[in-house]
């Protein structure tokens, strides 16, 4: 069983993928963290995450076993993961690398912005989580804040509505909701609600119970 699980930055996909790999025994693949990881990778080799070749090169030389969570998930590195996700020759890159995570034996739930459009087509299940902007805004500003980051409310919503627009508006493979998709909204949802949601229409869509 496949299960695509795509959506907005802060809008819980992550949390919910999660959720539904552990339910249903599955293994799971934050295809975000590539392309943080990735950005990441050139800043430090002192490249610019805009340079094409010196994107391709971080995406094709990329050590999933080696990404380093504390620094993929600064606003820099989501910021930087938008700027190398819009090349072409970055998404070739990484595009083997996850269809071959989705083909392994038993399934998996993958979850980023085109899985159940290019990635994973044939998904078993497809999900499109999304949240009103101002409430993600506040979620990720409390995320960062959090993890002692010092930024403005104000900051992360203009961040948030740049990378929704360069996320869906760039000509290979624009974040958008698959034609079969089934749409969630997190906007009014606890993380145990929007959880328990995402398990019922897997469910619903396959018949197949949490544990078995």
């Amino acid at each position: 069983m496949i299960i695509a699980v795509d959506g907005t930055l802060a809008s819980g996909k992550g949390t919910i993928a999660k959720a539904l790999a552990k339910a249903f025994g599955l293994a799971h693949l934050d295809t975000g963290a590539l392309y943080r990881a990735t950005g990441v990778a050139v800043i430090e080799a002192g490249g610019d995450p805009a340079d094409p070749e010196a994107a391709e090169r971080a995406a094709r030389t990329l050590d999933v076993e080696a990404i380093d969570e504390a620094k993929i998930r600064t606003a820099e590195a989501g910021l930087n993961a938008s700027v190398v996700a819009a090349q072409p020759r970055v998404r070739q890159a990484l595009f083997d690398l996850q269809r071959s995570f989705a083909a392994r034996p038993g399934g998996a739930v993958l979850d980023g912005r085109d899985i159940g459009t290019v990635i994973c087509p044939d998904a078993d299940v497809k999900l499109y989580v999304d949240a009103d902007p101002s409430v993600r805004a506040e979620r990720r500003w409390k995320e960062l804040t959090a993890k002692g980051e010092t930024v403005a409310l104000a900051t992360i919503a203009k961040q948030l509505a740049e990378r929704d627009a360069r996320d869906s508006g760039r000509a290979d493979a624009p974040m958008r909701a698959a034609d079969d998709a089934v749409l969630l909204d997190t906007s009014q949802l606890s993380i145990d609600a929007a959880v328990s949601a995402a398990i019922r229409i897997v469910t619903d869509k396959t018949g197949r119970q949490p544990g078995a």
